[in-house]
């Protein structure tokens, strides 16, 4: 079960508002995923896993945001054992970043799984035709068979390659959006390849969909009473080098699903203690609009004993430190944290009065990108 360090009185029937909007809202899924998955899916997610693992020495995950960020936070946190390693391509538009992943494969096995809902994202659609490339050149026409599609159910760019050519295919789903699709498809088959006990994740997520609720429910009017008081940047702290994709996760569901309307709380990250070499100071005696949100992960007792001395430190120091402790660390432990951060997310971005279920800002970034390149 997940633990704070704070109570706080909450508005029950706001929040019983906004728990019953969140649930009937089109994007809304993911809320009752964990205890209501399609079995059918799962047990296929863990067949492939399996032949990947017996055929590929590298899984090539193609994606960007939503579709790499959860399961890569939770595969590099655990860093499970597997025969079979998993790299990333698709998540920027650098050259040099998509010909060292060309390099590392090699001439080695590999498969490549591209996760887009729609095929047509700049970044990974250039990341596919390089390594789509790479993978017929070794195996012709049996490169099909190495292709693993993870995209929309019924149309697409990508959809329409799958079925015209036969890959595998998973399904982003219609009422799940990107940063909330951890426990989907989108993240389950990387991770079950890379070695993560997807049962376990699953387990706690759905232990997690009743026991954190109310802390879920806590922590978020805790951010909103902080960002209405002018604490307009939340900074999540982890004292596990692990864990950084895990922030960057987290600073991608906060922002996107908050930052519209000129409203929300700016997301960032720290690792200590290697931070408190270099942000320590700021953090210590900076300006003083933000709080620290730190996520306690169970470690070991040197930790302990930092973790310890930074929130009293900073306490004193005249910063709000909210303290969440997951019941573990491990997938049963992180699919626990997944629900409760995409819970919190959710009811926070109520509280603001803001969609937490749309993108319009990343939307108007990719809509003039088109309009550069179509003019270029």
């Amino acid at each position: 079960m997940i633990k704070t360090n704070f109570n706080v009185e909450i508005d029950e029937k706001r929040i019983a508002q906004i728990l019953a909007e969140i649930e009937k809202d089109k994007m809304g899924g993911w809320m009752k995923l964990p205890r209501q998955y399609d079995m059918g899916e799962f047990v296929k997610i863990k067949e492939v896993a399996k032949k990947i693992n017996e055929d590929s020495e590298y899984l090539v995950c193609i994606g960007i945001g939503g579709s790499y960020l959860g399961h890569r936070a939770i595969i590099e946190a655990l860093r499970p054992k597997s025969e079979t390693k998993i790299i990333y391509a698709g998540n920027s538009l650098s050259r040099k970043e998509l010909e060292g992943a060309l390099e590392e494969v090699g001439d080695a096995d590999f498969s490549i799984n591209v996760i887009s809902k729609s095929g047509t994202t700049l970044e990974p659609a250039i990341a596919f035709e390089a390594f789509k490339k790479k993978l017929f050149e070794k195996y012709g026409e049996a490169a099909k068979n190495r292709i693993y599609a993870t995209t929309d159910a019924k149309s697409g760019a990508l959809h329409d390659e799958a079925v015209e050519n036969g890959y595998i295919r998973f399904v982003v789903p219609d009422d799940i959006g990107g940063r909330y699709s951890v426990l989907t498809a989108v993240g389950l088959l990387p991770m079950a390849v890379a070695g993560v006990d997807i049962d376990k994740l699953l387990e706690g997520a759905a232990e997690a969909s009743g026991s954190a609720v109310k802390p879920a429910t806590e922590y978020a009017t805790m951010r909103y009473n902080l960002g209405i008081k002018d604490y307009d940047t939340e900074v999540f702290a982890s004292f596990e080098p692990a864990t950084m994709y895990f922030n960057e996760w987290l600073k991608q569901l906060f922002g996107e699903s908050e930052g519209k309307n000129k409203q929300g709380i700016f997301p960032a990250s720290v690792i200590y203690s290697t931070d408190l070499h270099s942000m320590g100071q700021f953090m210590q005696d900076g300006r003083r609009n933000l709080f620290e949100t730190i996520i306690d992960y169970p470690t070991d007792e040197i930790n302990t004993k930092v973790v310890q001395a930074v929130k009293i430190a900073h306490m004193q120091g005249g910063i709000p430190v909210l303290t969440i402790t997951p019941s573990s660390y491990d997938e049963k432990g992180f699919g626990e944290l997944v629900y409760f951060f995409e819970l919190s997310c959710a009811i926070s971005a109520k509280l603001f009065g803001v969609n937490p279920f749309d993108q319009p800002g990343v939307e108007a970034y990719k809509n003039e990108l088109k309009r550069l390149m179509g003019e270029k």
